[in-house]
């Protein structure tokens, strides 16, 4: 990138030594041209047509330039700097400040000439503002006012072209016409654009010929030739430079990548690999299975592959059906119907495939579809047996006897080895076992008399099994309706009493009863109603029979008396003329009642008659329940009395003889007669000798028995005890409350024995107790009772 940088250099110095050497003379005149007084004057007249004077300026310079990236080994002279005041004599002395004054600009304060001792760079900074003064050199007084002047860095060809935003990506339909613009790339040069060629790039393509090419001005990359295929290849990696100088030699360059994707579109149509599929399909298979699958590849992408299946002809086009796959784009060939071996072994169909989208420009490049033939082969299956019917429906007879032929159902084994078939019923469908079924011929037959007013029909399963083969089988449905025999005899439609008044008058209508029967009515079939022989000489009541299987009942007599009878029974006898007859007498339950004068009845009860005068039920209810209450009443009060009752011995609370007091500390043994005050035992109600009771009056109070009870301080326990015991053993008026448990014994099963020192002393023991002489007079008390013990063993 840097290539003839140094060449650059040389020849820029190389023509600005050539123009210093032309123009020799002319800085003597320039300088004179602009030699200018420090004393600025203008000379002015008021007068018409005088002559005006320029005033001189004490400087003398051109616009300085210097040249970026130097690498001389001496510093670059930048320019001179002269006052007409220095007179030569070293007494002016020239000042330099501003931007880099001192670290990159230096003068000589003597000749004025200024150098650059850096090596500067335009694209960092283009131009230095500086100031330059003349003073005097002894009292560094200003001898001209300070001017600013500018040093521009002149720009040399040392930056190259850089493409910014490289790697580039780019994409273009296959199959674009020539000059089908991709995208455009631009590089950038950091050189001063409006000097020289630097920055005048020219962009070329160095890889991706011939298939594209790039504008030298633009750097639009365009389609170089036609019909690019993108299923041949599908990406290309081009690579653009750019170089200054307009591309001349000697130029800098710089390049990118740009790597171009060919886009699909709908140029090829679908096509099958082969022009003829074998499928298969087994008899057996139900509708909706699949049946085979067939794929026509399209190479474009997307929508642009998309593939729709369909048949134009065949026939088999009513028994199959065919579907897209949107996943992996095959034609599902599957079952409309079943297929039968028996009766067609083989189907042939033409399919075709199409694209579902079409690009208008390649339409012209069409057709966009193909065919393709398609045989399907029918299997033979094992198959179940198949019935004749879809379902049997049979009569039988109500209550014929068992072994009655109700029917007959046919299967037959539609395979080729026509196998033969054995039937039976499954017992889920005939959990009562009503029916049998002949194993070979498929007879059905009952087993026992049907009842229709249980079960009119009987909905059961036959199922025909191939013998051989698979064993396989299929069932058929037998709906079986129990025809209806005449078996049931009429009775009343409703079971209600009929309520008659006392004053009934004769010849009224009292109820029209009606019948009921549990067998199937024939047409124009009805109820016949009439008296029962044995009361159809009774002088109540008439029946009358209506003819429309209902019967009207009347009273014959005028007026009837609840003291006398209370309710009359008549018998009816129903007879339904059917084929047999069947006839029954049902009784009519009449009830006298009490009625007012518009026959409004008041009471059909015997019992206020009968029940004392002034007494009703009503009031019989309202005294149960005041005697009830009353009872609760009583109950209550006695209950909150008892949960209130006082105990028959007063505790007060001052009376803690049964506290229990721990202490944690270990005692002073027998030596220690503080250690525990026995007063908290005594009872202060009971020092006189009896305990107080409130379920009795003391008729007299018993004096302080002799026998003097410890005093508070006494330690004397065993006085203390006796003395309690004797006076509850001596008052007469203490309850028996005390009790004494000995706990001496430890318990069955325990290896420790008894742990209580009470029977220690008439045990035996083999255990040496001398060594308590030895613990001090504090143990000197068990000392003496365990070793006397040993003493007098010894002795005897």
């Amino acid at each position: 990138m840097w290539e003839g940088l140094g060449l650059q250099v040389f020849l820029m110095c190389l023509g600005a030594v050539l123009c210093s050497a032309v123009d020799a003379s002319a800085p003597l005149e320039h300088s004179h041209r602009h030699r200018l007084s420090l004393h600025r004057h203008r000379e002015r007249t008021g007068k018409e047509g005088q002559v005006l004077h320029r005033s001189k300026r004490g400087w003398v310079w051109n616009q300085f330039f210097v040249i970026e990236e130097y690498t001389g080994p001496d510093p670059v002279l930048v320019g001179r700097l002269h006052s007409d005041v220095d007179a030569g004599d070293g007494n002016c002395k020239y000042i330099l400040s501003g931007e880099g004054a001192g670290t990159i600009f230096v003068i000589d304060d003597k000749t004025g000439n200024i150098h650059a001792t850096k090596t500067l760079d335009r694209e960092e900074q283009a131009q230095y503002t500086l100031t330059a003064q003349a003073v005097d050199r002894a009292t560094n007084k200003p001898l001209e006012p300070p001017s600013e002047f500018i040093v521009k860095v002149q720009d040399i060809n040392d930056n190259p072209p850089e493409f910014l935003h490289g790697p580039y990506y780019a994409r273009v339909p296959e199959m674009s016409n020539v000059g089908t613009s991709v995208m455009q790339v631009t590089a950038t040069d950091a050189d001063d654009p409006t000097y020289g060629n630097s920055a005048r790039l020219v962009y070329s393509i160095l890889q991706g010929q011939p298939y594209f090419s790039v504008e030298p001005q633009t750097g639009i990359i365009r389609t170089a030739l036609p019909n690019m295929d993108r299923e041949a290849r599908q990406e290309y990696d081009v690579v653009i430079q750019a170089k200054d100088m307009g591309g001349h030699m000697g130029g800098l360059s710089g390049t990118t990548e740009v790597k171009i994707t060919l886009t699909d579109v709908n140029d090829n149509p679908p096509k099958f690999p082969q022009s003829v599929y074998a499928m298969s399909v087994s008899e057996d298979k139900v509708s909706g299975e699949e049946v085979g699958r067939l794929k026509a590849k399209d190479p474009d992408l997307g929508e642009n592959g998309l593939v729709s299946y369909r048949f134009i002809e065949g026939d088999g086009m009513t028994v199959f059906e065919i579907t897209t796959d949107t996943d992996t784009r095959e034609g599902v060939i599957k079952l409309r119907k079943p297929v039968d071996f028996e009766t067609k072994r083989a189907y042939t169909l033409r399919v075709e495939a199409s694209n579902t989208h079409l690009d208008p420009r390649f339409i012209a490049w069409g057709p966009y579809k193909d065919t393709a033939t398609v045989k399907v082969m029918v299997e033979d299956a094992d198959e179940p047996p198949a019935f004749m019917a879809t379902s049997y429906s049979f009569e039988v007879e109500e209550n014929a006897r068992d072994g009655t032929v109700v029917g007959r159902v046919h299967a037959k084994d539609t395979d080729v080895a026509n196998n033969p078939v054995r039937y039976m019923i499954p017992r889920y469908t005939d959990v009562e076992q009503f029916f049998s079924v002949g194993p070979e011929d498929g007879i059905i037959k009952t087993t026992r008399p049907l009842d229709r007013e249980t079960l009119p029909w009987h909905n059961i399963s036959v199922s025909a099994t191939e013998i051989g083969g698979h064993h396989q089988d299929t069932k058929v449905r037998v709906n079986i309706k129990v025809k209806d025999m005449n078996d049931n005899a009429p009775e009343f439609a409703t079971q209600n009493e009929i309520l008659v008044c006392e004053n009934v008058s004769p010849g009224k209508l009292i109820e029209t009863v009606s019948a009921v029967d549990k067998d199937e009515m024939v047409h124009r079939q009805y109820f016949h109603f009439s008296i029962a022989p044995e009361a159809v000489n009774n002088q109540n009541f008439s029946l009358k029979d209506n003819r429309d299987s209902t019967a009207s009942i009347y009273v014959t007599r005028r007026g009837f008396s609840r003291m006398t009878q209370d309710v009359y029974f008549l018998p009816i006898e129903i007879n339904d003329n059917g084929n047999p007859p069947m006839s029954s007498t049902n009784t009519l339950t009449i009830r006298v009642c009490s009625c007012d004068s518009k026959d409004t009845i008041l009471s059909c009860n015997v019992e206020p008659y009968i029940l004392p005068a002034g007494l009703s039920t009503g009031a019989l209810i309202a005294i149960l329940a005041c005697i009830v209450i009353l009872l609760a009443i009583v109950v209550l009060f006695v209950a909150l009395r008892r949960q209130k009752k006082e105990p028959l011995i007063l505790f007060e609370e001052e009376d803690i003889r049964e506290n229990i007091i721990t202490y944690d500390d270990e005692g002073g043994g027998e030596e220690d007669t503080e250690a525990f005050d026995i007063a908290t035992l005594q009872n202060p109600d009971g020092a006189n000798g009896f305990l107080p009771r409130k379920d009795i009056k003391p008729e007299l109070q018993y004096p302080m028995r002799p026998g003097g009870h410890p005093v508070a301080n006494s330690v004397d326990v065993d006085d203390f005890i006796k003395t309690r015991i004797n006076d509850a053993d001596n008052d007469p008026t203490a309850p028996p409350y005390d009790s004494i448990q000995i706990y001496g014994y430890e318990g069955r099963g325990s290896i420790a024995g008894s742990l209580s020192s009470l029977e220690s002393v008439t045990t035996d023991s083999d255990l040496d107790y001398d060594y308590l002489q030895s613990w001090g007079p504090r143990f000197k008390k068990l000392a003496d009772l365990y070793g006397t013990k040993d003493s007098a063993d010894d002795n005897s």
